[in-house]
């Protein structure tokens, strides 16, 4: 690919200024040495095997699960020709996967071995409280990353994003949430790890298959990061993410601001499918003004008229009319 303008870096001294600019940010950002501090980044610094050896004193003594491909992919988990995946999910315990990283990063070609959003707390004893970034009043969901050579097919995610390379070096190529067209995106039901995700190949990208991803790049934006650099992925940002390194670890924290009792817009979508998307035209027309109406506009208009203590769900959300909405949605499925 050409080369594409790098991602924006700002600096953030302590939290209050991390804070600040999480909360204002309109676009993603990076921050070179965040979490230089950490011990498993100190570890790393020495060498994988010593980065390797940090986490399994801290490891939990239970399977993880664990995604195995084949030699020749480059690295890249991703899809066969027949649309299934073309990596295996087994479980193992944790001093054996690590073992298996490190016997196989010498090789030329090796198979990608790659331990995907691991709960940090849940799978290991301290290591989230020994390496973690102060996000203030954010309750967000830690996670691990850890792997050889890797390459994930370009994705987005509903919450907001923090990542921090604590181990080799990652390069993330990232676009705004109105290219996914452009990125020519695979199956909603059928993915790699639950988000729809780009069938271009970054590496090897085909301009006929996938003439729009040309559009994409225009609007592309790249960064690579070192043990120490964080970058922040604002909700719904396309990031596609390579781990450059024979063995590489990432930390990266989730959050939304949304309450946490709204549903999710992805469920909505494949009920619309499941609901709409096969009518007739003059129906699904209907149905798109409908939706206009009480969901995207929702304005003033839609319930002037209605009583107020009569609107039900018409009104702003709470905690419990959400829960109602949600009893009545599993009813109605259930049918």
């Amino acid at each position: 690919m050409a080369d594409l303008p790098p991602i924006a870096e700002v600096e953030a001294a302590d939290a209050a200024t991390l804070d600040r600019l999480l909360r204002e940010a309109t676009a993603p950002f990076v921050v070179r040495g965040l979490v230089s501090d950490w011990p498993l980044v100190k570890a790393a610094r020495q060498s994988s095997q010593a980065a390797r050896d940090y986490l399994v004193r801290h490891h939990r003594d239970i399977p993880f699960t664990v995604s195995v491909g084949q030699p020749g992919s480059g690295g890249r988990l991703f899809y066969d020709d027949a649309m299934a995946m073309n990596f295996a999910t087994v479980r193992a315990k944790l001093p054996d996967i690590l073992g298996e990283m490190g016997r196989v990063e010498q090789s030329t070609d090796p198979r990608p071995i790659y331990l995907a959003s691991i709960d940090m707390r849940g799978f290991f004893e301290g290591l989230d409280e020994a390496n973690r970034v102060d996000l203030g009043t954010r309750e967000p969901l830690a996670s691990i990353w850890i792997g050889t050579r890797t390459r994930i097919a370009a994705h987005n995610d509903l919450p907001a994003n923090l990542a921090c390379v604590a181990a080799g070096r990652r390069r993330f190529t990232l676009f705004p949430p109105d290219q996914f067209a452009n990125l020519h995106l695979g199956p909603l039901d059928n993915t790699p790890a639950g988000r729809a995700v780009s069938m271009v190949d970054f590496n090897a990208p085909d301009v006929e298959r996938h003439p729009r991803f040309a559009e994409a790049l225009a609007h592309a934006q790249v960064a690579e990061l070192a043990p120490g650099d964080a970058i922040h992925i604002p909700s719904l940002w396309w990031h596609h993410v390579e781990g450059l390194e024979p063995f590489n670890i990432l930390v990266n924290y989730w959050w939304r601001d949304q309450p946490r009792w709204l549903g999710q817009p992805q469920d909505a979508l494949h009920h619309a499918i499941f609901a709409i998307r096969d009518l007739p035209e003059d129906q699904k027309a209907h149905w798109r003004a409908v939706f206009d109406h009480y969901v995207f506009t929702n304005d003033d208009a839609v319930t002037a008229h209605i009583p107020e203590g009569g609107r039900g769900v018409l009104d702003p959300l709470t905690a419990e009319s959400a829960g109602r909405l949600r009893s009545f949605l599993l009813r109605q499925l259930a049918k």
